[in-house]
């Protein structure tokens, strides 16, 4: 005989990996708790969920949708199509998996998945990782039992009495970085006695930052700091040729950082985008940042997560046109202030929510019960 499931969960979104990993840390951690349920992920087909959701261990299934260009495209015109049949497909999902209850962690697919869910009388939690509401989150909040989010004061976009101050939930590494610099400084090849600057660009990268730092490099290089520099998929050919040929031996470029723990235990400054997800983990680490918010994003979400920092004396900003030609100046402005670099660090780590899966998943469970 076949056990039932005690819990049957459904988690639909991604698109990015700002979507995509709090899903899979909110999946994970209800599943120690409760290790007999069944989770299911509905990501958008194309997007990075359908290899990243398989990978931590989770069943996915895929929805045609497809989000609307801002610019007249002819991708534009199969939109409604693609709408349409996805409405009619994340029905028949929900109707064929009998959810407890579904959570929409934004992105495409969430749209969809969670307008069948309470069409259906569904019990939904939305999570919004964003210091500004998304469009998708707004409609859907109007409906849905709880909204969880990262940031105070949502109110101006929630229902207030349904709104739960979780924070962003993050990798588990994160949180456990004493004692882990000499094993970083081994692990990236740093000199032990240099300034560690690690640049953040996101895993595809960020065009701004690289462009920054490739203008200054040899200016870090000389006066005493080190760059332990995530350049993104999309740059880092580019990058490597003009490294190589410049011949630097203190900036280390890396197309990609796994060890994530020991880059954060390594930097006595971060240089980074302001997605959602950038910003939570950074609040964990508890050391100086200067954030640098990509300009094309939705609604210019990245600036506003950001002043949500600055404004609590949490960060620094660096506006993106000004990122080529003044990273290093605002480099040493923080670092020649070493009562500011206590601060932001200090500022930061108190706007950093630990336990936030756990909150996450304390909402479900009151929302079965």
């Amino acid at each position: 005989m076949v056990q039932q499931a005690t819990y049957r969960i459904l988690i639909s979104g991604g698109g990015t990996g700002g979507h995509i990993y709090p899903a899979i840390a909110i999946a994970n951690t209800w599943m120690e708790k409760h290790p007999d349920s069944e989770v299911l992920f509905v990501g958008a087909l194309g997007k990075m969920e359908m290899q990243k959701v398989p990978e931590a261990g989770y069943k996915i299934v895929g929805l045609p949708v497809a989000g609307l260009q801002r610019k007249l495209t002819w991708s534009n015109l199969a939109f409604p199509f693609k709408l349409m049949k996805s409405l009619s497909q994340a029905s028949e999902i929900v109707k064929d998996f009998k959810p407890d209850v579904v959570i929409g962690v934004g992105g495409y697919a969430s749209g969809p998945v969670l307008y069948a869910a309470q069409g259906k009388k569904i019990p939904t939690l939305v999570q919004e990782q964003n210091s500004y509401a998304g469009l998708t989150n707004k409609i859907l909040a109007k409906r849905a039992k709880k909204i969880c989010v990262a940031y105070p004061d949502m109110h101006q976009f929630f229902p207030e009495h349904r709104i739960a101050y979780t924070g962003n939930p993050v990798r588990k590494d994160i949180l456990q970085l004493a004692g882990k610099r000499e094993k970083a400084v081994e692990h990236f090849g740093l000199d032990p006695e240099r300034k560690t600057v690690l640049v953040l660009g996101g895993s595809l990268g960020a065009r701004t930052l690289n462009q920054g730092v490739l203008k200054d490099m040899k200016a870090f290089d000389r006066d005493g700091y080190q760059v332990l520099w995530q350049s993104g998929k999309f740059y880092f050919k580019d990058m490597l040729e003009a490294t190589q040929k410049a011949q630097l031996k203190h900036i280390h470029l890396r197309e990609f950082i796994k060890e994530m723990d020991l880059a954060y235990a390594a930097a006595d400054l971060i240089i980074s985008r302001a997605g959602a997800l950038s910003v939570s983990e950074l609040s964990l680490v508890g050391k100086p940042v200067i954030f640098i918010p990509s300009p094309n994003v939705a609604e210019d979400h990245q600036t506003k997560n950001a002043m949500a920092y600055v404004a609590h004396e949490a960060a620094v900003l660096l506006r993106d046109q000004e990122a080529v030609g003044r990273l290093k100046e605002k480099t040493d402005e923080v670092f020649d202030n070493p009562e500011k670099m206590e601060s932001l660090g200090k500022n930061i780590k108190e706007l950093a929510k630990p336990l936030a899966a756990e909150a996450i998943v304390n909402e479900i469970e009151q929302l079965i019960a």
